[in-house]
């Protein structure tokens, strides 16, 4: 059986990447970020799905991204509410961490060597998104080219890295079919920016507008608990 690392956030997408990499019969292993984020709900969600979809093993690494700042899911800035679906795509929104995939894919791409790992998972998307730069086509296969001339074991040629991004080209209602058909629990995930305490989505941020778009659109119940 092959070997996948799929950075995961228990979230919607992210959860269907993986449910994707295990139909595809890989042996997938689930890497999660401590990265400074507004919550831990995300990380308690992650915990549930990578368990509960039988995932080979779920990591979570400790970042220091908070210390850096200039977003804001990881500083004193506030999260965009209610916002319509053309603001969305009219610009980079402050949610955007700096170099955040970048960074991840780097610390999968280390473990994938070590595994060894042809192929890492990542469920970036563009089309129902915020705009992040790096969720776009031209970053991944950027990203691809890097990866296989950075490593040991690719220049030596026992290894080769393919960036596996199954969700680009479809909509918020098109991965909710997708994971459904591969069993996926959505009430299991989580994908709100800024959470009450006690973990309900807030419902108006845009990844929660998002969200509620995609089920309304695939025609399926929301099983998202908001406040």
């Amino acid at each position: 059986m092959k070997n996948a690392v799929v950075l995961f956030s228990g979230g919607l997408d992210s959860t269907t990447c993986l449910a994707i990499a295990k139909s595809q019969g890989y042996r997938a292993y689930a890497l999660s970020f401590r990265y400074g984020q507004r919550h831990e709900v995300e990380l308690l969600a992650a915990r549930r799905v990578a368990k509960a979809l039988g995932a080979a093993g779920h990591m979570v690494l400790d970042l220091p991204l908070g210390a850096i700042g200039g977003s804001a899911l990881t500083a004193a800035i506030d999260v965009p509410k209610d916002r319509d679906p053309a603001a969305m795509d009219a610009e980079i929104p402050v949610t955007y961490v700096p170099a955040r995939n970048t960074v991840f894919l780097s610390l999968a791409l280390a473990w994938a060597e070590v595994l060894p790992a042809g192929g890492i998972f990542i469920g970036v998307n563009a089309m129902d998104y915020s705009g992040y730069p790096d969720c776009r086509p031209e970053f991944v296969e950027a990203f691809e080219r890097m990866a296989n001339v950075s490593l040991k074991e690719t220049v030596e040629g026992r290894l080769k890295i393919r960036i596996r991004a199954p969700l680009m080209h479809l909509n918020k209602a098109q991965i909710i079919r997708e994971g459904l058909k591969l069993g996926v629990d959505y009430s299991l995930t989580h994908s709100c920016y800024d959470p009450t305490p006690d973990g309900l989505a807030c419902g108006r941020c845009d990844s929660c507008l998002l969200r509620k778009k995609g089920f309304e659109e695939a025609r399926v119940a929301d099983p998202t608990r908001y406040a």
